[in-house]
């Protein structure tokens, strides 16, 4: 029999490349908050995602707060990267072209920028981040559009085409229909071209 005083060996923690930990913890921040909403967000809850001491998340952050605000602006740079929003061809069939991979391939970070969207109207001191958010996402679709049409664009029309986007994400993310997302990527591509070819 063993003696019952021994303790049973430590689970083994995940390992962060050395230069990418930042990241990683607010990748796992992201997860966390995807999984179990904001009030899951805790300096222990990041470590364990992450394979990490809490001390590491204290050190890179240094609150709570931070942490949240960081996390968002990680979320706006890798969805802009990674769903072809800004392609910067100004070509229509270019337009959004990764949306639909992108909500399949990382679910986790749409799901954080919602949850904390729903979270800023019970905790008005989030609304400016979100503000921030937004302004980002409004920002290159603008950009975008004013390279695709002849006119440009104006505020209605890019927050017209980016609440379309913005719909298509969180459709596929309850339903799960990454064909549906691009039907509907493609009639909104041919509407796009009508108007471009209309200011002609």
């Amino acid at each position: 029999m063993s003696d019952s005083s021994e303790k049973p060996p430590a689970r083994p923690r995940k390992r962060v490349d050395y230069g990418t930990g930042r990241e990683a913890l607010l990748n796992a921040a992201v997860r966390v908050v995807a999984r179990g909403g904001l009030r899951k967000l805790t300096y222990r809850a990041v470590a364990e995602e992450a394979g990490v001491t809490h001390g590491l998340v204290v050190h890179h952050f240094g609150s709570r707060d931070a942490l949240i605000e960081a996390a968002l602006e990680h979320a706006v740079r890798t969805s802009a990267r990674t769903s072809s929003l800004e392609p910067g061809t100004g070509d229509i069939a270019d337009f959004a072209a990764g949306l639909a991979d992108m909500v399949t391939r990382e679910p986790a970070m749409q799901m954080f920028q919602y949850e904390l969207m729903l979270e800023s109207r019970r905790r008005p001191e989030l609304l400016p981040q979100i503000r921030a958010l937004y302004e980002e996402y409004f920002e290159a679709t603008e950009r975008e559009l004013s390279r695709s049409l002849p006119d440009g664009t104006s505020p209605a029309l890019t927050r017209l085409v980016f609440a379309a986007l913005e719909g298509l994400v969180l459709h596929q993310l309850v339903l799960d229909e990454p064909d549906v997302t691009e039907a509907a990527l493609k009639e909104l591509r041919s509407l796009l071209t009508r108007q471009r070819e209309g200011a002609e």
